[in-house]
């Protein structure tokens, strides 16, 4: 059954979590405001992942959450429900379902609360099951599941948006001027972190990959990360003669959408910068080695026309005797084949020629 809302509704999404979860919610902001042209719709993200959001064409409020900071403890999360309280929203959707965010909408007494079965459940009025774990499609389809009670159906192709404001552009030019940065050559991006040890792809192989890729024609390498990832980029750079650019721990999310806006290709593990890539148009080699329900590509793949996704090819193996992850046994040539398909585009006349488990359009 449909919501009864006002002529002009309230609505509020909540994501808050990781990045890359983030910049697939921004496809319901779209799918909302084509539904309801005059509603006034806000997003509710974390303080840190402000840039994700800030300019989103189709959002008119920014809600930013600071869960270590001002809103942490009962006071600052009582505090907090009462400032939504007066914002007087019809309705919420928790993209991501949170102890606080769902007694949050509570406390502040909107009306139709959406989300899933996975904690306080008892506040929400059209509690959805979980089954996100079963990984059966991709996150923005399941996403598009809340939008029922609205009745909105998932579009036939899922656009994600990334907002690349002038100030941040400018702010990654002054950077790359001060690190002497050679001009007019392509730029190629390195991921090698992620958020767990189970999806990152050994830096040794990166570094190999880069070789590789350098042989073929000058590139500009820059690899991304955070300050803490600097070890892995020293690894990395151990096993290339080719000069990487190390950017770790010196972007701000829009100067990281800036940079890679103006790459040729990006080469990550299964981490928030493949969203953010594609998001801007980017072409992408995404690395997966987990396949447990839910984990994999299946659910995880970057959305897009240019992208590869690269995985060991486990078919043969009985699921009963399958490792939790196989990111070590993905080899160097499988990436750099499909690096190389991106880099240097032919006329699609068959099926994709990469091995281990190599997917073209929406890395499907």
């Amino acid at each position: 059954m449909f919501l009864r809302l006002p002529d002009v509704p309230r609505i509020l999404i909540t994501r808050t979590d990781r990045i890359g979860d983030l910049v697939l919610t921004t496809p319901l902001f779209k799918a909302l405001r084509e539904k309801f042209p005059r509603a006034r719709i806000a997003a509710l993200v974390f303080r840190e992942h402000r840039e994700i959001v800030q300019g989103n064409p189709f959002l008119d409020e920014v809600i930013l959450y600071d869960k270590k900071g001002s809103e942490k403890g009962l006071w600052g999360q009582f505090r907090f429900s009462q400032m939504l309280r007066h914002k007087k929203f019809d309705a919420v959707i928790h993209a991501h379902g949170t102890n606080r965010m769902h007694l949050a909408a509570w406390f502040a007494g909107i009306p139709f609360r959406i989300g899933y079965v996975r904690r306080a459940a008892w506040t929400l009025t059209h509690p959805y099951p979980y089954n996100k774990k079963e990984g059966q499609k991709h996150e923005a389809e399941y996403l598009f599941e809340l939008l029922e009670p609205f009745g909105i159906a998932p579009p036939q192709a899922i656009e994600t948006f990334f907002p690349v404001p002038e100030s941040a552009a400018r702010s990654l030019e002054d950077l790359l001027l001060s690190r002497q940065v050679p001009k007019g050559l392509p730029w190629i991006v390195l991921n090698p972190s992620a958020s767990d040890v189970t999806k990152m792809w050994p830096a040794e192989r990166f570094g190999a990959l880069v070789t590789k890729l350098g042989t073929d024609r000058p590139f500009v390498f820059f690899a991304i990360g955070t300050a803490g990832d600097e070890p892995l980029l020293e690894k990395l750079k151990q096993h290339t003669p080719v000069p990487v650019i190390d950017l770790c721990g010196s972007l701000s999310l829009g100067m990281l959408g800036a940079l890679l806006k103006k790459a040729s290709l990006l080469v990550s593990n299964d981490s928030g910068p493949v969203h953010i890539a594609t998001a801007v148009g980017t072409p992408v080699v995404s690395i997966f080695g987990r396949y447990a329900p839910g984990l994999g590509s299946r659910r995880w793949r970057p959305l897009g026309e240019r992208v590869r996704v690269v995985s060991q090819d486990v078919s043969r193996i009985p699921e009963s005797e399958r490792k939790f992850t196989y990111i070590d046994e993905i080899p160097v040539e499988a990436v750099f084949i499909a690096a190389h398909e991106l880099l240097y585009p032919l006329p699609q006349t068959g099926p994709c020629r990469c091995s281990g488990g190599c997917s073209g359009k929406n890395g499907g």
